[in-house]
Parts: C-alpha cells; structure tokens; sequence
C-alpha cells in the first residue's frame, strides 16, 4: 500500500454508550454501521466489503443488504479492528474491493446476545494457565505488570499515574463512562481487583459500538466526509499465552507491528503529535510508550507521572479517556481508532491543537497480538 493511497471516509459510534440492556451485540453493529454511513454520505449500495469478527460480518452485510465482494472475520481480540483496517486496504489495493465497511458491537456489560467467555481444555491457556488458579484476563496480566514492576522499579503510585492522567481527558468528555476526576490517592484507594491492580487501574465494562468505512483516496475526494488518510499499517502476534512471552518487560508484537507502521509511513515517533494505546489494564500503555519507542525501557512510568500524556502534555495519549474512563466493550480496539480518527478531523471531545499525525495501537490478548495504524489529514 502507497502512504496516502487509502483513507478512512466514514467513522462513527453508537448513538449511546455505557449500559444498554436494551440492546443486543447486533443492534450495536447496525447501529453504528448506519451512523458511519451517513457520516461518509455513503449508502449500503455502495459498499462491497464488510469485516467484523465472529458472524457479525455476515449478519451485518445481510440486515443492511450489502452485496460483498469480500469479507474478513479475524478475530484475534481487542485489535481485531486495527486489522481489518489493514486488511481493507490491502483488498482495496488489489482491487478486491472498492468500499469496505468495519464494524464492532458489544455488549460488554449487559451480555445481550453474548455469549459465555470461556478457554479451550485443549488450549494452551486451558492446559498450562486455568488449571493454576487465572480467573480471566485481569489474573492473567498480573504476571507482565509485576515483572515490568520490578525489573524497572516502578511504584504503585506511578501505575496508578496512568488513570489519573487518562481521567483528566475523560472529565470534559461527556461519552466518557467514567469523568470524575481523580488523585493518586484515589486510585490506590479503591478496591484491590487482583495485585496490582486496583479497580480504577482496570478498564470500564460497558455496551457499545463503532464503524469505519475505508476506500480508495481517489474515491475520497468525491465524498462529504473529510478524509483520514492512512500513511502506515502493522500487525504482528506472538506468544499463544502470557506465561509464554519471550520478556514480560516488552512485547514482541508490539515492537513488530509499530516498526512496520512507522517504516510503511516514513516517520519516527517524534513525528507523532497524538497517540492512542490499547488500555485494558494502566500498565499497558507503560509497554506502548516503550515498544513502541517513544521513550526508552525504564522510562514509561515517570514520563506518565510527570504529566507529559495529560491535557497539555508533550504526548497527548488516550485523549478519549481510554478503556480505563471512556468505554470498553470488551473489544476496545474500535474505539481508539475512532479517536485517533476524531482528533485528524479537529472534532475529538477534547480537542489536541494542530494534530498532523496520530499513532493508534492495539493489543490482543495478553500480549498476543498487536496491531498499529498512522493516521493524517492530508496525503503525503
């Protein structure tokens, strides 16, 4: 793919998130397909890719009745979205399809029309991890936390930095689930979850969903919707469980994926002006920061507890308010390329000042997998 060549045309959420009992995972989709739609000036006539995961794909492609050409389903966790994007492109590059439309619903929080979260016997999470005591993915990523704790020193009054800071974008923005704002203090005095993560330190569960339309730069130019360009893509996967990562301190999938973006993209990350990075737990932002070399290792924690990620910081990241404050359906990864695609356009909730490119990173699994995206508002 030439940097520039493809754009995102359509992105939208939702019409609500949070708790939304009366809505199923598949109303969501539609919903926030319908939305992307119109923010693209798009009708379903025009599109002949759809990508989602699970059978979402196909049950949104038949309620819209769209007539595809081309369909992905991979589902790899939370940055499932980051590769469909790439993937659109890739197909729109071949000639594979001319509009794809991408969608996520979730219901999260009230489990309408999900169903039960469950691991293989036959995995290897099912053979070497459950039968150990890991209750679901708040245990399971315990085991990074604490060795990227140790091994670079940081306290916990630094991991609960990164909630403090990510609130601070929440407070003004009124989708965002939780906007309290909020102290060191506060974050250490909520409820231990699982050592150590307290509760403010572990994303929000809640119901929602988003969509992205992604077609030809050329096919840009014609439409309402100001475009989003993508200059870089990346993806990569690693281990198959988190007791198997190569250094609990860094992710290898990580590192692969952001290389390929940057180097697709012909930029470093002092190129970057906004940055997004996948947040189910506080301490995965300190791997992106790191990983994906904005500062060097040992150097995440205090960069986010001095304040330079805040509202008027240095690096503005999670400017939504992240899976910690503003949503998290249990698939993030949607989200945050919704912002990052937000703050291009100059019409993000909490606006950053002059953003000409934006870093979106996701994170599926433990660590598993990774993807990555640069964003700007004008072709190279």
């Amino acid at each position: 793919m030439k940097p520039g060549s493809i754009a995102i045309v359509g992105a939208a959420e939702s019409d609500r998130l949070g708790v939304l009992p009366e809505h199923s995972a598949l109303h969501l989709n539609l919903e926030s397909a319908r939305n992307a739609l119109h923010d693209a000036g798009l009708t379903p006539a025009d599109i002949d890719g759809v990508a989602s995961t699970g059978f979402h794909a196909g049950e949104v492609a038949d309620a819209l009745g769209i007539r595809t050409r081309w369909v992905d389903t991979t589902s790899v966790g939370g940055c499932s979205y980051f590769l469909h994007v790439r993937h659109a492109a890739a197909a729109i590059t071949a000639g594979m399809a001319s509009a794809v439309l991408i969608t996520h619903g979730e219901s999260g929080r009230s489990r309408v029309g999900e169903g039960r979260l469950q691991f293989a016997a036959s995995s290897s999470l099912g053979q070497f991890e459950m039968p150990y005591g890991t209750a679901g993915f708040v245990t399971m990523f315990t085991v990074p936390a604490l060795r990227f704790m140790k091994e670079f020193g940081v306290t916990d009054e630094q991991l609960a930095s990164v909630a403090v800071a990510q609130r601070k974008w929440a407070h003004p923005n009124e989708r965002a689930f939780r906007r309290d704002l909020i102290t060191v203090e506060d974050v250490l005095a909520s409820k231990m979850i699982a050592y150590p993560f307290h509760q403010a330190e572990c994303c929000v569960v809640t119901d929602g969903g988003g969509a992205l339309i992604v077609t030809s730069a050329e096919r840009a130019a014609d439409l309402k919707s100001r475009p989003v360009y993508i200059l870089g893509t990346g993806e990569s996967s690693a281990h198959s469980a988190v007791s198997q990562m190569e250094d609990f301190t860094s992710s290898r999938a990580f590192r692969d994926a952001s290389a390929d973006a940057f180097r697709e993209a012909g930029v470093g990350p002092a190129d970057i002006d906004h940055l997004m990075v996948y947040d189910a737990f506080a301490h995965v932002p300190l791997y992106g920061l790191q990983d994906l070399g904005f500062v060097k290792p040992g150097e995440a924690a205090a960069f986010v507890a001095e304040g330079n990620t805040e509202p008027g910081g240095r690096l503005p990241m999670n400017t939504n308010g992240g899976g910690l404050s503003y949503t998290h359906t249990g698939m993030y990864g949607m989200f945050a390329i919704q912002e990052a695609v937000r703050q291009v356009r100059g019409t993000a909730a909490v606006p950053v000042p002059d953003v000409e490119l934006s870093f979106a990173h996701g994170v599926g699994g433990m660590f598993s997998t990774a993807a990555s995206l640069v964003l700007a508002p004008s072709r190279p």
